[in-house]
């Protein structure tokens, strides 16, 4: 087995496989392709292509769908590029940590980037406060927010992918947290009727939605209203829907996020204490969840939510 081949039972051998080689194959899913991997590497294409064929075999699967058009991750490459991801940011923040408590003994100086996908509402009303308070309290942190919409695999899949430290997400009995991540509840936000101001009988406007929106559990509830007629307008985002509202086109159903610094040409009205309402709160891997600047932002998070 010194060869770091797959063993004869099928099994891979992983034991041998150096960071520089998740490096090469997280840079071909990144780049699609062997040549621009090699530039961005600053290595011969060759030596790519040797890289990968080696980490094949190693692994046991194929990663990568070679074609002229470039290279295309397998089923088996985006599980490996995940994982690939994952272990390298581990690696950084090993690093990271180890240089902080050789500097300032067991309480570390937190330092280097912190990778943080949130969805718009949260990016723009939630996390900036809790930004504010964690760099103040450790400048040399470097936040690098992503904005995903929380539609599909949503933000919990950045974090997934290795592509966000913490995710920013909605949670609730049809979004669970994913059974490989960790996260909690931050806050819980209503839904509120938004209607252009002064409208004589806003709920006989068009009722205007997004595509964000439609996976809440809200829609058991939307389905028992009556007077909630199907949506005749998709935006695509909550920003487009609270223009169209504004500007007297229709009404909508929103959350409280989504509402913060509405102009005053929108009025909000309370639905009551039967109103829907929606859980927002972070997903982060088990491994980062312990990691020092992970564990503060998520302390600034809970500060400012709460």
């Amino acid at each position: 087995m010194a060869d770091g081949t797959a063993r004869t039972d099928g099994t891979a051998r992983t034991d041998d496989i150096a960071p520089r080689e998740l490096r090469v194959l997280v840079a071909v899913g990144r780049e699609r392709g062997f040549s621009a991997a090699a530039v961005a590497l600053g290595m011969t294409q060759s030596a790519v292509s040797h890289s990968v064929r080696t980490t094949e075999r190693k692994l046991g699967a194929v990663l990568f769908d070679r074609g002229r058009t470039g290279a295309t991750p397998t089923a088996a490459g985006e599980r490996a590029l995940a994982h690939a991801r994952r272990v390298l940011r581990l690696l950084d923040v090993m690093a990271a940590e180890v240089r902080g408590a050789a500097q300032d003994g067991a309480s570390g100086t937190l330092a280097g980037p912190l990778r943080i996908a949130a969805f718009r509402s949260a990016a723009l009303h939630l996390l900036p406060r809790a930004l504010g308070r964690l760099t103040a309290r450790h400048p040399e942190i470097v936040p690098e927010v992503r904005i995903v919409r929380e539609i599909g695999r949503g933000t919990a899949g950045e974090v997934l992918d290795g592509r966000a430290d913490l995710g920013i997400a909605t949670l609730g009995t049809t979004s669970p947290v994913p059974p490989e991540l960790v996260g909690g509840v931050l806050v819980e936000e209503g839904y509120a009727l938004v209607h252009p101001a002064g409208h004589p009988a806003p709920r006989s406007l068009p009722l205007v939605d997004w595509t964000e929106n439609c996976t809440s559990y809200t829609r058991e509830w939307w389905a028992g209203q009556e007077w909630l007629p199907p949506a005749t307008v998709q935006a695509e985002d909550d920003g487009a829907v609270l223009s169209m509202v504004s500007t007297g086109y229709g009404m909508a159903v929103m959350p409280e996020l989504s509402l913060v610094g509405a102009p005053s040409t929108v009025e909000i009205t309370d639905l009551g204490p039967e109103r829907p309402t929606r859980s927002v709160g972070y997903v982060t891997t088990p491994e980062l969840a312990s990691s020092l600047a992970v564990r503060a932002l998520i302390r600034e998070l809970r500060a400012v939510a709460g």
